[in-house]
């Protein structure tokens, strides 16, 4: 009996293990699975927090809802029915110590027409006549794998994407636009370029697509993010679950792998999929000749802070949903999600519920990093009160740090990851790698990596009893 070991109980992890178990059972492979994760509990950074009043994200709030891997999985996990989807508004930009509404016909600050260009008023009438050199330019030397910051200010103007467009995406992908690459972020704007003649035109050709994406683009759960974890664990029922202990070695032992785990026991596999952040697997390997690329990889940090109010969500900007932060601020967070507004099923009593970012990218973050969790819930309490007029305290806190657990694409990304795998084929052929750390941070696609190796597995033991 072949034997495969998935470390690491996070989405990526669970999702590997709960496809093996799938094919294992149609192709009657005779696999033996077992899963191992350190913690007590499975789903990584996948943690819900429920009090008398608020549902709380520890980790990742939503799901994006058109990737290709999502509802396949919901549906066959018989959770469509428990499905909620975000609220739409308004988003807004902080600087200069106001709220400026980020113009709607816009994608991660990139106006759609000239229109959404001409309505914003966070840049002035000199940066709008720059940006209007994308209509008559012509990209000669940007690719997917070129600089998406240098891509936008060649054809967008430096004043738009520094105030508008910057702090949007570098927000969602938590980089330097500088050291992103097109691939790793938006490369369809390449093609629009390249297409249309003009990033704006592309856009605009491009409109209903994006406008139909804006409504019900994130999902949840109607008992929040920890529902997805809880019933793809209780699926797992031909599955040898580890809980609460740590992975010490993964060594190569002839044609096999030894995993030997903390409490001294030795588990022999034939595949072992390695779903940890990247610095665990290299831990966990020992193998001089791949730090070289592993060494190559970038983490970020982040703190989540939680602030629940007495007071109706109604007191919020009108049809707003959160802001984005811009680096010229007096605020120390990075954004700032009105979650109650956002995510109707968070109160039960539609009472605010917020939710404020601090990241590693930030000045302030060497400052914060050290600070207690009263000492952070008491620097949120000051941005919500600069940003939002709201002085009164919070009736629930709820303090998550991430620290260098964040993935943090860079320009040689892609290299990185294609050279560990050639080394790592010839070394340790039946080892994998998962997770966010090399294939994509969304839920989504830590998913679709999952099943994908599940199904690289399967084929490996599909051909061999063929021959």
């Amino acid at each position: 009996m072949k034997k495969a070991v998935v470390i690491g109980g996070g989405i990526t992890g669970l999702s590997a293990m709960y496809y093996l178990q799938k094919l294992n059972l149609q192709e009657n492979l005779d696999l033996e699975l077992v899963l191992i994760e350190r913690e007590a509990e499975l789903g990584g950074k996948i943690k819900t927090a429920v009090d008398n009043e608020f549902i709380m994200e520890v980790g990742a709030d939503s799901i994006v809802a058109r990737h290709a891997s999502v509802m396949p999985l919901i549906e066959d996990l018989g959770l469509k029915g428990r499905v909620v989807y975000n609220g739409t508004g308004i988003s807004y930009l902080y600087a200069n110590n106001v709220l400026h509404a980020i113009p709607k016909d816009t994608v991660f600050g990139i106006p759609m027409n000239r229109e959404a260009l001409f309505s914003s008023t966070l840049v002035s009438e000199e940066g709008k006549q720059a940006a209007l050199k994308d209509f008559d330019s012509v990209n000669e030397s940007f690719t997917r794998d070129s600089s998406i910051g240098e891509f936008l200010e060649a054809f967008l103007g430096k004043e738009l994407v520094e105030n508008q467009i910057a702090p949007v995406l570098s927000g969602v992908y938590s980089g330097n636009l500088h050291e992103l690459t097109l691939a790793s972020t938006l490369p369809y704007l390449v093609d629009y370029k390249n297409k249309y003649g003009s990033i704006i035109k592309g856009f605009e050709a491009n409109k209903e697509f994006f406008q139909g994406a804006a409504n019900k683009k994130f999902i949840s759960f109607d008992q929040g993010m920890q529902v997805l974890i809880d019933e793809m664990e209780s699926k797992l029922d031909h599955v040898r679950i580890v809980k609460g202990i740590g992975t010490k070695s993964v060594k190569r032992d002839g044609e096999c792998y030894l995993v030997e785990l903390e409490d001294g026991e030795a588990i022999e596999a034939d595949f072992v999929i390695l779903a940890t952040p990247h610095q665990i697997a290299q831990q966990l390997l020992g193998i001089a000749e791949l730090d070289a690329e592993f060494d190559q990889f970038l983490n970020s940090s982040l703190i989540s802070v939680y602030l629940g109010f007495d007071i109706p969500d109604e007191r919020l900007p009108e049809d707003g949903t959160g802001f984005i932060v811009s680096q010229e601020s007096d605020l120390h967070c990075n954004a700032c999600t009105w979650t109650s507004r956002k995510w109707s099923h968070t109160s039960k009593n539609h009472k605010l519920l917020v939710r404020l970012f601090y990241k590693s990218s930030h000045p302030s973050y060497g400052m914060l990093k050290d600070l207690s969790e009263e000492e952070l819930a008491k620097v949120a309490m000051e941005d919500v009160r600069k940003s939002l007029g709201i002085e009164e305290e919070p009736l629930t806190i709820e303090v998550t740090g991430w620290k260098s657990l964040m993935p943090n694409y860079h320009m040689q990304h892609k290299t990185a990851i294609s050279a560990l795998e050639l080394k790592m084929e010839k070394m340790v052929p039946g080892v994998k790698l998962a997770g966010s750390s090399y294939f994509g941070v969304g839920i989504g696609a830590c998913i679709q990596n999952g099943a994908d190796l599940a199904k690289i597995i399967t084929n490996q033991l599909v051909d061999v009893e063929e021959s």
